[in-house]
């Protein structure tokens, strides 16, 4: 009888915990390339499809990346052109951040240059 139940019902249990799962995930402090080759495979498992699948990644990645995402005039058709658009962004974002602190370090060693030669 047990044999039976499992059978009957064991599937269901497999694919909630999978949904379970997805819902779960968050992008938290992994880079936006991790994140989504993690997602693409707890996507596929959980048979989620188009725009519920689309919904989903947008509110699992870091808020920075989801302004600049809404922000974008350009239609996104698909996940994978979500996924692509996402990596860009972030790249991006995180090539700004590196010639912002690249620009302050070189600002700063000028300033102590410039007190240095006054003294």
């Amino acid at each position: 009888m047990l044999t039976i139940l499992k059978k009957k019902f064991g599937r269901g249990n497999n694919k909630f915990a999978k949904i379970t799962k997805l819902k779960q995930l968050e992008q938290d402090s992994w880079t936006i390339d991790k994140f989504v080759q993690i997602f693409r495979r707890v996507a596929k498992e959980s048979k989620y499809k188009k725009r519920a699948l689309v919904e989903e990644f947008k509110r699992k990645i870091n808020t920075n990346i989801r302004c600049k995402l809404t922000d974008t005039k350009q239609l996104l058709l698909s996940i994978n052109k979500y996924f692509d658009r996402t990596i860009n962004l972030d790249r991006n974002w995180s090539e700004s951040r590196r010639e912002k602190k690249w620009k302050k370090a070189l600002i700063l060693r000028l300033n102590i240059l410039t007190n240095a030669k006054e003294i």
